[in-house]
């Protein structure tokens, strides 16, 4: 499956962002869907993710400020971004995945190309 992700942007700290992730190429509601993120000079980590059929999983520090949801009827995932906060400056990723855990990032077979959010303080 490809993977395309739109939506990030500068954003002043307690601002929001949509991020969008759209797939083709395979059936995309049997996929599990992921976003990951990567900040300078740290290692990519978890941010939230939902299989096909349970509710979304969220890393600690993003929980009650992020929502991810998923379309597939228009084979695509969502994030959005509340309450943003400077340490979420990162390049983010969706990730598509068939089995495994959601929160591992070598469980998924696809990546997007990464969508830069900057959170100004």
């Amino acid at each position: 499956v490809q993977l395309q992700a739109s939506g990030g942007g500068l954003v002043q700290a307690g601002g929001s962002l949509r991020l969008s992730c759209t797939a083709s190429g395979r059936t995309f509601s049997n996929y599990n869907m992921g976003w990951f993120r990567q900040a300078p000079g740290k290692e990519r980590e978890f941010v939230a993710a939902k299989s096909w059929s349970n509710n979304p999983n969220y890393a600690d520090s993003v929980k009650g400020r992020f929502t991810l949801s998923r379309d597939n009827a228009k084979n695509t995932v969502y994030l959005q971004m509340n309450s943003l906060k400077p340490e979420d400056t990162a390049v983010y990723y969706c990730a598509a995945g068939l089995s495994g855990s959601l929160r591992e990032a070598r469980d998924y077979d696809s990546w997007g190309q990464g969508t830069q959010v900057t959170v100004s303080s």
